[in-house]
């Protein structure tokens, strides 16, 4: 049976080969969509999707890096059937072996509806930051199975504390995952993640254990998860991190620092055992520096050593010190989210108070993911366009959008 996974592995074992012939076909019928240097990006992450390959969350992290480029280089829907050409050419001649006649029909198909849903996503996203590169400067291994990557793009990455961006290692290209950073924006441009290895994942064990100094990482345009500080208002927060759930919510932190307006802030961090809790550093620092707002409370799942205070499951201990009024953010694996998502509400915290991240497990999920970005989208264009005050600049703004 043919398959069209299998012939896109085999294809992308030379994932510059295949990547040039694809521009190349392109460019020699005079279709010029796309700098050379996208071209690896564009190729993998269309051919992924099309196979696809990827859990749900992975395939919504591609589908919003196609979308950028869509709206980026202006591809149009008549731009389908060059695309769709240049696709099943290339993975003819790389599949060797993996190839079988009836693929043709059945990546052509899937190369159009994926376009669609490019075109699609495109509209939701609007203008905004662009596919960047980014230099990987630090893999520090910060417990078992966690690595702190400190990466320095090309170009300057936007995005607001709490958002999450697609992240790809060419080592698996077209096969991306989200990740927040850990910080505020910082002055020198670096972005720091923190990566968990899951068991059995494609990705993350990859970016643990065998990516170095000095590696590429793809990095995709930032997008609202429903982390975003701006939707509790004035209100005190709750913040509760499962694992590497610390990093966004870390960021939020700062971002309270930033600006601080009176809020108080606990910061609930869930690990099974002491020998787990990674950032142990940063924090302190972040409680000693804030001590005044900021309170930090640790909860061990699985650790009989540390005092019976600080023992208990992440979301027991964040409602022990849940107040009314606050805002109640929870990030951490799909299933503490879904815990949270049954279990906070019937513990008695108001639903337009509760934030979680998004994990694309759901259907739900996902049109809320969509709903966010037009949101934002719509407030950007209205703040360009009323900065513009009888639109002059407008054009100028368009230009200068990366």
């Amino acid at each position: 049976m043919a398959d069209l996974g299998l012939s896109l592995a085999v294809a992308l074992a030379s994932p510059g080969r295949a990547a040039d012939h694809f521009w190349s076909f392109m460019e020699d019928r005079s279709v010029r969509l796309l700098p050379h240097q996208f071209a690896a990006v564009f190729f993998s992450t269309l051919g992924q999707l099309v196979a696809g390959r990827g859990d749900p969350a992975g395939r919504r992290a591609a589908l919003a890096v196609l979308g950028r480029v869509y709206r980026r280089f202006d591809l149009q829907p008549y731009h389908g059937t060059a695309v769709a050409a240049a696709l099943v050419d290339t993975v003819r001649r790389f599949a060797g072996e993996g190839w079988e006649p009836e693929l043709a029909g059945q990546w052509e198909l899937g190369c159009r509806r994926a376009l669609r849903l490019a075109e699609r996503a495109a509209g939701a996203l609007g203008d905004g930051p662009h596919v960047t590169f980014g230099e990987v400067e630090a893999c520090e291994a910060a417990a078992d199975g966690v690595a702190v990557l400190t990466v320095r793009p090309m170009r300057r990455v936007r995005y607001l504390p709490g958002q999450a961006l697609p992240v790809c290692t060419p080592r698996l290209p077209g096969l991306w995952r989200w990740y927040s950073p850990a910080s505020v924006p910082r002055p020198d441009g670096r972005v720091e993640f923190h990566v968990r290895a899951v068991p059995d994942g494609v990705v993350s064990p990859v970016l643990v254990e065998r990516v170095a100094p000095g590696e590429l990482l793809w990095l995709g345009p930032a997008s609202d998860v429903g982390l975003s500080l701006e939707a509790a208002g004035d209100a005190d927060l709750l913040l509760a991190a499962g694992g590497t759930g610390l990093a966004p919510l870390r960021a939020l932190v700062e971002q309270v620092a930033a600006s601080p307006n009176g809020r108080r802030v606990t910061l609930v961090v869930g690990v099974r055992t002491l020998l787990d809790l990674y950032d142990a550093v940063a924090l302190d620092k972040l409680e000693q520096a804030h001590a005044d707002w900021l309170t930090v409370v640790l909860a061990f799942s699985n650790d009989h050593d540390v005092e019976p205070a600080a023992q208990g499951d992440l979301l027991s201990l964040a409602l022990y010190h849940h107040q009314p009024g606050q805002a109640f953010y929870v990030c951490g694996s799909p299933r503490l989210i879904e815990a949270a998502r049954y279990r906070l509400p019937a513990a008695g915290v108001a639903a337009d108070s509760l934030h979680l991240a998004a994990t694309f497990h759901r259907a739900l999920d996902s049109a809320l993911w969509v709903s966010r970005q037009r949101s934002a989208h719509a407030a950007h264009l209205a703040t360009v366009l009323e900065a513009a005050g009888d639109g002059s600049s407008l054009c100028q703004f368009r230009r200068d959008t990366p």
